[in-house]
């Protein structure tokens, strides 16, 4: 077995190995990432349903811009935007919850009333109509 690199024998042997070695990590991150998601799915129905007083100390958003060749002449350009709110409870502890975009624009810092959860999953926020 020559792995001279004028030969091409290299290559042949290499590829398939690369190859193999590419789908294993790609197949690997999405089962891990899978299995986390059900995980945490699961454990946040596992969770009871919790209303406390909490105030909004921040918003914030993660914009995602993607690029899709879909010919040979043709570019697309997609965007898409996560929204976050933070949330301050009275023992003093923040967290932060992923939210609906026509929720986070209905949400104002400093916002305070009854913030309801279920693990890390975000059900909702009453404002407290008397702060206002």
């Amino acid at each position: 077995m020559d792995f001279a690199y004028g030969s091409g024998d290299f290559m042949f042997h290499f590829a398939p190995i690369f190859i193999t070695v590419v789908f294993v990590i790609v197949f690997g991150t999405i089962l891990v990432r899978s299995v986390k998601g059900i995980s945490q799915w699961h454990k946040n129905n596992e969770s009871p349903v919790l209303t406390v007083p909490a105030r909004l100390v921040a918003k914030r958003t993660a914009v995602h811009h993607y690029t899709n060749n879909t010919g040979p002449d043709t570019v697309t350009n997609d965007t898409s935007t996560t929204y976050f709110a933070t949330f301050e409870v009275a023992s003093g502890d923040r967290i932060e919850f992923h939210v609906k975009g026509t929720e986070y624009g209905m949400l104002a810092e400093g916002d305070r009333g009854r913030l309801t959860f279920q693990g890390t999953r975000y059900l909702g926020f009453e404002r407290d109509r008397s702060a206002v």
